[in-house]
């Protein structure tokens, strides 16, 4: 599992940086630090291993969001709007989910996936008497993936995505008095503050995660050596 998370960050990287034509196979490789034949244990080809990164976009994200209902909704795409600053596997997932058509897919999951992630936050929202009655769930999740991803393709144009917490922030302030009861529209919190701070608490717990990991992988190497001994 660690050689198949080591290629997916790898092409991430290498995906973002060139794209899906200029990222060629042995770039990836010499990125990963490892051989073809690692690679190919995992993943058929590089069309494979690009589908792979394009579907990890909401695994990075949504697992370290705790609100629920609106809020956590307007979280998530807090975080996103952070993350596609800095972290090159949600960068590279949208960067291939636009360029796909040049290597002959025509793949919407990854928006798909947004938008019933979006539902669920919104079902939660409307069972929480959060949302005026006029609210249609599924239009308005759809919506939101749209707008987010023509404003990322906005903010990446103008300056490199780095007012893109601000423009998510705008979003909401727009969307919200139409769609949030007078109560749930005093209560959810959007600000550039909380976007910054849950950004901040998501690189925290992926540190203690990558300590985890690293001590784990430290036994099991040490574990091998003395088997190997014994």
């Amino acid at each position: 599992m660690q050689t198949r998370e080591q290629l997916l960050q790898a092409a991430a990287e290498v995906f973002d940086e060139y794209g899906y034509a200029g990222a060629g196979i042995n770039k990836i490789l010499q990125r990963a630090g490892l051989t073809a034949g690692a690679l190919y244990f995992h993943f058929k080809n590089k069309q494979e291993l690009a589908l792979e990164v394009m579907h990890a976009q909401r695994t990075a994200i949504e697992p370290h969001v705790s609100a629920t209902g609106l809020q956590r909704l307007v979280d998530i795409t807090l975080i996103w709007s952070h993350s596609l600053q800095a972290d090159p596997v949600l960068r590279a997932g949208v960067r291939l989910t636009s360029e796909q058509a040049t290597f002959g897919l025509r793949d919407a999951t990854p928006y798909a996936v947004w938008a019933g992630s979006f539902v669920t936050c919104l079902e939660a929202a409307r069972d929480a008497g959060e949302l005026r009655r006029h609210v249609r769930i599924e239009e308005l999740a759809e919506f939101v993936v749209g707008a987010c991803t023509g404003m990322q393709e906005y903010a990446q144009v103008v300056c490199g995505r780095a007012d893109l917490p601000r423009r998510t922030v705008n979003m909401w302030q727009v969307l919200l008095p139409g769609i949030a009861t007078d109560t749930s529209l005093v209560s959810v919190e959007v600000n550039e503050d909380r976007a910054a701070a849950l950004w901040a608490k998501l690189g925290a717990a992926e540190g203690r995660e990558a300590g985890r990991a690293e001590r784990s992988g430290s036994a099991t190497h040490a574990d091998e050596k003395g088997n190997a001994r014994a």
